[in-house]
C-alpha cells in the first residue's frame, strides 16, 4: 500500500475521481435498496448520487486540464490511512439508520482527504483546485443536509421511522421472541423432570443443554425454511433463522445454568427465580414490540409456563 504523503498531485486528484465514483455507486445502490420501503429517503440518495456525478464530471475534466487524458488507476484501498467501510449496501434489506449514518462519514471522509492534499501541495495551482475540491465537499455536506430536510419533512421522516420500526420487529423483533418464548417455556418439562427424578443438579444441566442446543438447531432451520422473505417483507431466511435459533437456545440456558450448583435445593429455587424472570422479560417484549396489552401478555405467557412447568414436575415425581 502507498502512504498518504508518497502521492503526487497527479495521483492525488486521480484517487479523488476514483472516490467520487465510489461514492456515486454507493449512493446509487442506497437508492435503489431504499426505494420500496423509505422512497423519500431513496430520493434523497438519488439527488446525493447526481451530486457525487457531478463533482466527478468537474474533477475529470479538471485533471484532464492539468494531466492530460490517462487518469492512473488508484483506488482507497491502495492508500494508507482510510477508513474500511463496512458494504452495507450489498446487505437486503437496507438498515435505514446504517445508511444515514455511513452517508454522513463519507462525506467528512472525502472533505477531510481534500483538506489534507490541499495543506500538503507546493504547487499554487494545485493547491488552489484541491482547495476548491475541498470547498465542494462542504457545499456538497451542506447540500446533503438540505436534501434531508427537503425531501425528510416532519411527517415524511415519521413515516419512514414507523417503517423502519415494522421492519425491525418483522426481521428481528418477531424470529427472537418466537425463539426466546420456545426456548424458555418449553425446555421447562425437560429441564425440571429430570431435576425432580434424579435429585441431581448436574444430571438437570446435561438436560437443559441437550434441550436448549436441540430446540435452537430446529428452530433456527425451521424459521429460515418458513419462507424466503420475498413477499413477507421478513428479511434474509437464515438471518431469521440464526436469530431465533440464537435466541432459542438463549432462553433454554437460562434456567440450565443454575444447576451448576452442587446443591440441589439451592440450584432449582435459583433455576425458578431465573425463570420467573425470562418470563417477565418475554411479557415486556411482547408490550413493548407487539403492542399486547401488559396484564393479558403476562396472562399469556404465565399461564403456558406454568402449564410447562407443572407438566415437568409432575413427570419427575411419577
Amino acid at each position: 500500500m502507498r502512504t498518504f504523503d508518497s502521492l503526487s498531485e497527479r495521483e492525488a486528484l486521480a484517487l479523488a475521481i476514483s472516490l467520487e465514483e465510489e461514492d456515486e455507486r454507493i449512493y446509487g445502490d442506497y437508492a435503489e435498496g431504499l426505494r420500496n420501503d423509505f422512497p423519500a429517503s431513496a430520493a434523497m440518495f438519488d439527488g446525493m448520487r447526481e451530486e457525487e456525478s457531478e463533482h466527478r464530471r468537474k474533477l475529470i475534466d479538471l485533471y484532464r486540464h492539468k494531466f492530460g487524458e490517462h487518469i492512473p488507476l488508484i483506488r482507497k484501498h491502495d492508500v494508507k490511512g482510510f477508513v474500511v467501510r463496512n458494504p452495507i449496501w450489498l446487505q437486503q434489506p437496507l438498515n435505514l439508520d446504517a445508511v444515514r449514518a455511513q452517508a454522513a462519514s463519507m462525506e467528512i471522509e472525502t472533505r477531510l482527504f481534500y483538506e489534507k492534499v490541499a495543506s500538503r501541495t507546493q504547487d499554487a495551482s494545485i493547491r488552489q483546485l484541491l482547495n476548491d475540491l475541498a470547498q465542494e465537499e462542504r457545499d456538497h455536506q451542506n447540500r446533503a443536509g438540505q436534501l434531508e430536510e427537503d425531501q425528510l419533512h416532519g411527517d415524511v421522516k415519521e413515516q419512514e421511522d414507523k417503517a423502519n420500526r415494522r421492519l425491525f420487529v418483522l426481521q428481528i423483533v418477531q424470529p427472537g421472541l418466537a425463539g426466546l418464548m420456545d426456548g424458555s417455556v418449553s425446555t421447562l418439562a425437560p429441564v425440571f423432570a429430570a431435576a425432580f427424578a434424579t435429585q441431581n443438579s448436574w444430571n438437570a444441566f446435561l438436560v437443559g443443554i441437550a434441550a436448549s442446543l436441540g430446540a435452537g438447531i430446529s428452530m433456527g432451520f425451521a424459521e429460515a425454511l418458513s419462507d424466503d422473505g420475498s413477499l413477507t417483507g421478513r428479511g434474509h431466511p437464515w438471518f431469521r433463522g440464526l436469530v431465533c435459533g440464537m435466541m432459542t437456545t438463549l432462553g433454554g440456558i437460562g434456567h440450565t445454568l443454575p444447576f451448576l450448583i452442587k446443591d440441589f435445593r439451592v440450584a432449582t429455587g435459583a433455576a425458578v427465580i431465573v425463570t420467573l424472570s425470562e418470563l417477565a422479560v418475554i411479557t415486556w417484549i411482547r408490550y413493548k414490540y407487539m403492542d399486547t396489552p401488559p396484564l393479558s401478555a403476562a396472562f399469556q405467557v404465565g399461564l403456558g409456563g406454568a402449564l410447562v412447568f407443572a407438566t415437568g414436575v409432575l413427570i419427575g415425581n411419577a
